[in-house]
């Protein structure tokens, strides 16, 4: 079933509480980057635009259940109101006597934005009281956030059990995405896992491995399979630890037919700011680390790249913000790019890199999710999305 969506709600006059994911990062108090806002803006504009009195609730950073000054909401709301061609006033707080007043007062078509949800204790302990006192702000529940589903808290579970609940477009886009890798992907799939630590992804790997036709390492989580084969590594992150997981994984591709990739060369440095050298994956010196696949590689890749219908993209092939140690990275997500499949790519650095490129508008999807992306992936029910309501006959229009 497909969650019940915001446009089928009825909601001119109503006050809708709306939970987007506007976690971005700052530079002072300006947003450096805004892509987690303009990703709202699709579900924010049809509220506006239908007659909806938004409530706007997003989290910033991780002030720990109390205010933080650095990180308040009002860089948010400016860079908001200035995508949105109108002011987004900020609340004197999250919940309470005055923020109920101010949304009680709020006119069709205009938006408020409470202050850091995360401020709140209740909030990350999904705590009734502070659940309530949100839904009391609203008629209308929808949640937007598809990058804090994973999380049982107040705002994104706890408020969805009080009013009638919605997702938005970014969620529904997420799942429809994610979900499409998990079921029924288009042949050949290719998944890249880049990124520092096996035991980050050990769920993913496990999840595609039953799914994809190939799947090629990258970053400092490659270092690890090179070592469980045998290889010399130097001083290269890895986790030995997981040396048999890795030999178990490998031998597993290997009965199921599907191509397991790891660097064929690298390249290495005594440390981030040392000369760069590119050597076979045989040949690392023992003073050095590997801190980006090499050349050769990135054609390999590549090519396998080119044949798919289906590519998922998940984590940087090397140390991607160096510029000596970015060439793997780059050349990776040019591959994707330029794939006629289709391409999703889910992870910061990873989108970072092809934002950074100027391809983003060449990928299929480019997931917020972070967290949430890999937990979905690995078949987790994400708390946020199954607290939404499943779509029935009844919400194929307002309502």
């Amino acid at each position: 079933m497909v969650m019940r969506s915001h446009r089928s709600a009825d909601v001119a006059g109503r006050r809708v509480l709306l939970r987007a994911d506007l976690n971005v990062p700052l530079a002072g108090t300006q947003v450096a980057d805004d892509s987690r806002i303009r990703a709202a803006l699709p579900t924010v504009r049809s509220l506006l635009e239908r007659g909806a009195r938004v409530v706007l609730v997003t989290h910033l950073g991780r002030p720990r259940g109390m205010p933080v000054e650095g990180l308040r909401v009002a860089p948010v709301a400016d860079r908001l109101g200035s995508l949105l061609g109108r002011p987004v006033p900020v609340a004197p707080g999250v919940v309470g006597a005055d923020v109920e007043a101010i949304a009680a007062r709020l006119a069709s078509g205009s938006v408020l934005l409470l202050e850091n949800v995360r401020f709140e204790p209740g909030e990350e302990r999904n705590d009734s009281i502070l659940s309530r006192r949100l839904a009391a702000l609203a008629d209308v529940f929808v949640n937007d956030a598809f990058g804090a589903a994973h999380r049982a808290h107040a705002s994104t579970v706890g408020v969805a059990e009080i009013l009638p609940a919605y997702a938005g477009d970014l969620m529904l886009a997420e799942v429809r995405a994610l979900g499409g890798l998990l079921s029924r992907p288009a042949a050949p799939f290719v998944a890249v896992l880049g990124g520092a630590k096996v035991s980050d992804k050990l769920g993913v790997i496990d999840t595609l491995l039953d799914r994809v036709d190939a799947l090629l390492f990258g970053g400092g989580m490659a270092n690890t399979f090179l070592a469980a084969e045998g290889d010399e590594i130097g001083r290269s992150l890895a986790e030995p630890d997981l040396a048999d997981r890795a030999r178990e994984l490998l031998g597993r591709a290997a009965d199921r037919g599907v191509s397991l990739l790891v660097p064929d060369d690298v390249v290495v440095a005594p440390s981030p700011d040392g000369p760069a050298l590119t050597v076979g994956r045989d040949a690392i010196p023992a003073d050095c680390s590997a801190f980006d696949i090499g050349p050769r590689t990135a054609r390999t890749y590549s090519a396998v790249i080119a044949t798919a219908k289906t590519v998922f993209w998940n984590g940087p092939l090397g140390m991607a913000e160096r510029e000596a140690f970015a060439r793997g990275t780059r050349a990776i997500a040019e591959a994707v790019a330029a794939c006629a499949g289709t391409t999703v790519i889910g992870g910061g650095d990873s989108v970072a890199a092809v934002r950074a490129s100027g391809l983003t508008d060449r990928i299929d999807h480019v997931s917020t999710g972070g967290g949430a992306s890999l937990e979905f992936l690995e078949g987790r029910v994400l708390p946020g999305v199954a607290a939404i309501p499943d779509a029935s006959p009844a919400d194929s229009g307002p309502a």
